[in-house]
């Protein structure tokens, strides 16, 4: 079983997607999902895509030495192969949700990034380790309001 660093974990209102080995930067992926994090699914989208295209940036609060500012935000940048695969393993996760009749009101409940083993690379210039990185999705379906 995968456990979970939040606690109140409920099969039946989350879905989750986890990305194993991926070929991304574990800095620029702890960006994008602090970016996403708490954000409804459509938004969380439209973020990426618009880092994909170049619109938007993604701000970088943390890894920015030497970082270039970028309109109406401090240091940025345009993660654009990071922003893809974790695209996918939110559309991934999305799938998960409807297969499991969640409905369409979802937000982002858990999003990480973690370091993956990071191989040495083959050919010409051995020695140098490959960037690998785990990602992890948890959607919940937002709780309707009750009334009194």
């Amino acid at each position: 079983m995968y456990r979970y660093a939040f606690q109140g974990f409920d099969n039946e209102t989350m879905a989750k997607a986890v990305g194993l080995d991926l070929p991304i930067s574990a800095k620029n992926s702890t960006m994008v999902c602090k970016a996403i994090r708490g954000k409804r699914i459509e938004r969380a989208k439209k973020i990426l895509n618009d880092a994909i295209n170049m619109k938007v940036a993604i701000e970088f609060t943390r890894y920015n030495k030497d970082r270039g500012h970028k309109p109406g935000m401090g240091p940025g940048r345009y993660p654009i192969k990071t922003c893809e695969e974790i695209l996918s393993i939110l559309e991934n996760a999305e799938a998960n949700a409807h297969q499991k009749n969640l409905g369409s009101e979802l937000v982002v409940r858990h999003v990480c990034a973690h370091l993956a083993s990071r191989p040495f690379r083959y050919g010409r210039k051995r020695r140098r380790k490959a960037k690998r990185s785990h990602i992890e999705i948890v959607l919940e379906a937002k709780k309707e309001k009750t009334e009194k």
